[in-house]
């Protein structure tokens, strides 16, 4: 991987608190209440909301989902890895104009779906587009070879089918 790029912040990690979980998960949830509950951000110019509810321990829905992972939402695994980024979903929503971030729109079911990758860190932030608003949905790493190949994939065919809309 090459340099961080100077808007990236740095992680957040649980070594920090001790290895005391309950200290770390406050501290992980300020930085994120800190970017999307008290400052509303916006990507391209559309508002971005959240996905209050339910909540869980006075805290949103899209916040557990950011930081854990599973299919079935009941049972959701606390994601360290995705715990030491949550400050890179803003940095990267705000920054993806930046030639190291590529964005594009694909489909999940009947949702549109805005993908925002930097591809050189690994990082992608998944933003659902609802009428009028766009939800974080969820932000994860992305190291396994063959979801690096679909993801490339997709983004060029997308970026193809933009060129003929030109």
């Amino acid at each position: 991987m090459s340099d961080r790029p100077e808007w990236l912040p740095s992680l957040i990690k649980l070594e920090t608190y001790g290895g005391d979980r309950a200290a770390y998960l406050d501290a992980v949830y300020e930085r994120f209440a800190e970017d999307f509950v008290q400052n509303k951000p916006s990507f391209r110019g559309q508002q971005l909301s959240l996905k209050r509810h339910p909540l869980s321990e006075g805290r949103e829905a899209t916040f557990w989902h950011m930081i854990s992972e599973g299919r079935d939402e009941s049972s959701r695994t606390l994601d360290i890895d995705r715990c030491e980024r949550i400050a890179w979903v803003r940095a990267v929503i705000e920054n993806a104009d930046d030639s190291r971030v590529l964005v594009w729109e694909n489909k999940r079911g009947k949702e549109r779906r805005i993908c925002v990758w930097l591809e050189e860190r690994e990082y992608i932030v998944i933003l659902a587009d609802r009428r009028g608003y766009l939800l974080p949905w969820t932000a994860y790493t992305v190291t396994q070879p063959h979801r690096k190949r679909k993801f490339r994939k997709e983004y060029e065919q997308w970026t193809r089918s933009q060129a003929g809309k030109s």
